[in-house]
């Protein structure tokens, strides 16, 4: 006897198709091989190491430690009253996320050619995976965060916006959305064009002094250099999110409305490239 519950449905693999065949319903029927691959990522990242998921700890608290010394210490920049170490963990917290997002989809063809060329299934699984990985390492890296929060609550020093904490996963989605668009371009650019692979790291970090991380958005008055990087789409959802947490931040409606429509506009033409260069991509990579 046949079971009601069963599911049937046929997957045509074809060299060709559409630009704007994406396919998003084939990847929510393989949902469960982004789980997977999501762990994957998550725990390889700190396989073979001595501290292992300790370094999620280590390398914002480090790098925060850093800045607080020379930005705040020996270049003397302000961070709105919020004091400098949980400023800068927060700051890390959310730009370690969004680079992740970007380096580890930028290298979507080149790191998992092995796997492509052997079996079939949605390319686009592992992009995502990838980003929900780095959610999962967010979440850790903020209850540091939430621990120092909560240390100068008790003193008095911080006062967070409660209430737009509930904007802060709509934030998350945001820079991933972003971070996956990005990197799933240059995956699908570096498959002919190798130099790309070379210049991602650099970029990325030209990206983060360019982005309010290391400063708060008001140190910039309101000339010219303040509307540049307003136009950056990282800008807004990091100042939201600092909004919430520490209390402090510089929220423009239409520069968040500009960096969502750049986001979609990202994400869109990044998927449709991504799916168009997944099938001729053995014969570059």
């Amino acid at each position: 006897m046949k079971s009601n519950e069963a599911v049937s449905y046929h997957t045509h693999i074809a060299s060709k198709h559409r630009w704007f065949d994406l396919n998003l319903k084939e990847v929510w029927r393989y949902r469960d091989l982004i789980v997977l691959f999501t762990r994957r990522s998550f725990v390889l990242t700190y396989k073979q190491t001595v501290l292992g998921p300790v370094w999620i700890f280590l390398n914002p608290l480090i790098s925060s430690i850093i800045y607080a010394f020379v930005f705040g210490g020996i270049a003397g920049i302000e961070t709105d009253g919020v004091p400098q170490l949980l400023f800068y963990l927060c700051s890390n917290a959310i730009w370690i996320f969004f680079s992740s997002c970007v380096t580890k989809n930028a290298q979507t063809f080149t790191a998992n050619a092995g796997v492509f060329g052997k079996v079939y299934f949605p390319r686009l699984t592992t992009p995502i995976s990838n980003v929900l990985a780095s959610i999962i390492q967010f979440g850790v890296q903020m209850i540091l965060v939430l621990l120092f929060l909560a240390y100068y609550l008790a003193k008095g020093a911080v006062s967070p916006n409660w209430w737009a904490w509930l904007l802060i996963p709509v934030a998350l989605v945001h820079l991933g959305v972003m971070g996956l668009g990005f990197g799933i371009i240059i995956s699908s650019l570096t498959t002919k064009y190798r130099d790309l692979a070379i210049l991602v790291n650099f970029g990325v970090q030209l990206w983060m002094y360019a982005t309010p991380i290391v400063y708060p958005l008001s140190q910039l008055g309101d000339g010219l250099m303040k509307t540049i990087l307003l136009i950056n789409p990282v800008t807004a959802p990091v100042e939201l999110i600092r909004y919430a947490v520490l209390g402090r931040g510089t929220i423009v409606p239409a520069y968040l409305a500009l960096s969502w429509a750049i986001t979609a506009l990202v994400a869109v033409f990044g998927v449709m490239l991504f799916n168009h260069v997944e099938k001729t991509f053995m014969d570059t990579v």
